[in-house]
């Protein structure tokens, strides 16, 4: 049972979704496709999660991420700022990796959130937590016809995701806390835990090389999206 109710500022969810969106963009414009091409990748990339979490796990009606034009106008300033600035966008990757990090907790904790309230399982809400954060990079790749970035060994993404989804069940569920303090505490979790990865490179590896997890010693890469 959750006490209160878990709200997305709407500032931080814009501000999340332009920059979910501008990696689509740059995905597209990386692989010389024109502009429908372009603003497709970025509206599955920007708002792909919700519109599953929304239209396949819930049914709950039209989403809001369509409702409001909000979305909309991000979405396109994203493709906008993709088309004029490319290349250069890499002197802003630090301030998109941050934004990233803190949308993956939120997104997977308010997820979560709207399936226990519409009577799902915690495990099922779990699931759709995931989903929603992850899901846009997922529609992203397989619309590029390519293997899901996900599913392959690389830094820790999609279990950083589910760390906060569990966090946010165990907060609100066991620990009996408010919404809001168990969604702080699985954004701030799901956040530290995404910096060190960054920081520290901490990669999963093959499971066909006998191990899940790897220690990459090599210096870690510059803070770029790896959805």
């Amino acid at each position: 049972m959750i006490h209160g109710s878990f709200d997305l500022p709407v500032a931080f969810d814009l501000g999340a979704t332009f920059a979910f969106a501008l990696s689509g963009a740059l995905a597209a414009i990386k692989r010389n496709y024109d502009i429908v091409g372009v603003i497709a990748l970025a509206l599955v990339s920007g708002i792909g999660g919700g519109l599953i979490r929304d239209g396949l796990f819930l049914s709950q009606g039209p989403t809001p991420l369509l409702t409001n034009p909000n979305y909309i106008f991000v979405i396109l300033g994203a493709v906008v700022a993709g088309v004029l600035f490319g290349l250069r966008i890499h002197h802003f990757a630090r301030l998109i990796a941050v934004i990233d990090a803190l949308g993956l907790g939120a997104y997977a904790a308010f997820g979560v959130q709207k399936s226990l309230l519409v009577g799902l399982t915690p495990p099922a809400a779990v699931l759709v937590g995931v989903v929603n954060a992850v899901g846009g990079g997922i529609l992203r790749d397989l619309l590029c016809r390519e293997e899901p970035l996900v599913f392959k060994p690389g830094q820790f993404y999609l279990l950083v995701a589910l760390g906060g989804a569990v966090t946010f069940v165990f907060c609100s569920a066991t620990l009996e806390l408010s919404a809001n303090n168990s969604a702080a505490i699985a954004i701030t979790v799901t956040f530290v835990f995404r910096i060190l990865t960054i920081l520290l490179n901490w990669r999963t590896a093959s499971v066909s090389s006998g191990s899940i997890f790897e220690n990459d010693d090599t210096p870690p890469p510059p803070p770029t999206k790896n959805p």
